[in-house]
């Protein structure tokens, strides 16, 4: 299973970017979806999720500015980033819930390769 994220850059503040994520490979099912970002000297933190359903949540610090949103039979994913601030820099990581075959029990994390989005002030 391969994740492939896009649409990362430099943007001013107040600016918008939308990110995409395609996964793809050998896939059965594919569970909830999610956007990750770590910022220079940080840890990994989640700032948005979407089920299967379409159900969201997300992180205080993006509410109100980030969507996600995904296309099921893409198997991809979305994060529309609106009014992007300097703190909002940071390498920007998919990722997907997925069940590899009918014989598997179980969904299993695949993470993408990351993309980096820089906000300048």
């Amino acid at each position: 299973v391969h994740l492939v994220e896009s649409g990362g850059g430099l943007v001013q503040a107040g600016g918008s970017l939308r990110l995409s994520c395609a996964a793809s490979g050998s896939i059965f099912s594919v569970g909830i979806m999610g956007w990750y970002r770590r910022a220079p000297g940080e840890q990994r933190e989640p700032i948005a999720v979407i089920s299967s359903g379409g159900t969201t949540n997300y992180a205080d610090a993006v509410k109100g500015r980030f969507t996600i949103s995904r296309d099921n039979a893409k198997n991809t994913t979305y994060l529309q980033m609106n009014n992007l601030k300097p703190e909002d820099t940071a390498v920007y990581y998919c990722s997907a819930a997925v069940i590899t075959s009918a014989a598997m029990g179980s969904y299993e994390p695949h993470w993408g390769q990351g993309t980096q989005v820089t906000v300048s002030s």
